[in-house]
């Protein structure tokens, strides 16, 4: 209890001194210094074209050997597929986050698409939430009326995510999970979807250029893409491992591996290349001594 208690004490500290700063084209040495461990959430939109910024045109060619599942990971998150709800245990951080996320995808939505029916203001709005797991962000978008898939490659997530939106008679018409691949849905969608969302996702990929071709597939010209991840950073390293996992155990030792952790920049470039431009790219950062979610825009 004590060791949760310091370990809260010591990544609010680190949050509050680290977490907040303005995302600029040119900032300074020490600004880039105060990267940290944090997610960052980014949303970005579809180009109604192949052309990108460079004048280039973009070829929509990917091998069929490319895959975006790790059969490591699948393995990991299937021990943990009946866990998904308990709100105490390993996914609390993602029911917290929701706090954060779920406003942020929904306003940034509504700049584009506008308000399109009171008390459920996504409606008629399609959503693809790749690696929903038991479903946490994908109920609550179903609440705000748009019309969500949730996709998986563990069968039991997809199951424990059906088996939750169940009680609520308000999601069943709304919400679907099918257990598949991101690549195996890009074969077969036809209609695209208005946004696709990818939290705390990336991280646990095998080919992130797969990723971002399915993507571009998917998402309807002018669609949204929206994406939390952890910063790449010897601070995230620190403290998102080392702390986190190895010493003070708040998360299953193994859950992230650093080397597959990636910096905005990077993720931003990679995307670009598919024809996906970023309109708002942000910080978010946690308080954990008042177990509060709080956004730093760029």
């Amino acid at each position: 209890m004590y060791a949760n208690k310091l370990a809260r004490l010591a990544f609010g500290l680190l949050a509050e001194s680290t977490f907040k700063w303005p995302l600029t084209r040119s900032v300074s040495s020490r600004v880039k210094a105060e990267r940290s461990l944090c997610s960052w959430t980014v949303c970005l939109h579809h180009r109604q074209n192949n052309q990108l910024s460079n004048g280039l045109t973009r070829l929509n060619v990917r091998a069929v050997s490319q895959t975006t599942v790790d059969p490591a990971e699948v393995r990991k998150f299937q021990a943990m597929a009946s866990k998904w709800w308990d709100l105490q245990g390993e996914f609390a951080v993602l029911h917290c986050m929701n706090d954060l996320r779920v406003p942020f995808i929904r306003d940034n939505l509504l700049n584009v698409h506008g308000v399109q029916q009171l008390g459920k203001p996504l409606a008629g709005l399609r959503i693809l939430d790749v690696g929903c797991g038991g479903g946490v962000l994908s109920e609550p978008l179903g609440r705000l009326g748009a019309d969500v898939l949730g996709i998986d490659p563990v069968e039991d997530s997809v199951r424990t995510a059906e088996l939750h939106s169940s009680y609520d008679p308000d999601l069943r018409e709304r919400v679907r999970y099918q257990a598949c691949t991101l690549e195996e849905l890009a074969e077969e969608e036809v209609e695209g979807f208005h946004a696709v969302v990818a939290s705390e996702v990336v991280e646990h990929l095998a080919d992130l250029d797969a990723f971002a071709s399915c993507c571009q597939q998917v998402l309807k010209p002018g669609g949204s893409l929206f994406i939390t991840t952890l910063n790449k950073t010897n601070l995230s390293y620190v403290f998102g491992i080392v702390a986190a996992e190895q010493l003070l155990r708040i998360v299953p030792s193994g859950t992230h591996d650093w080397e597959k952790f990636i910096s905005p920049e990077d993720l931003e470039r990679l995307l670009e290349s598919y024809l996906l431009r970023c309109l708002n790219n942000s910080y978010c950062w946690k308080s954990l001594l008042i177990s509060t979610w709080r956004l730093s825009e760029a």
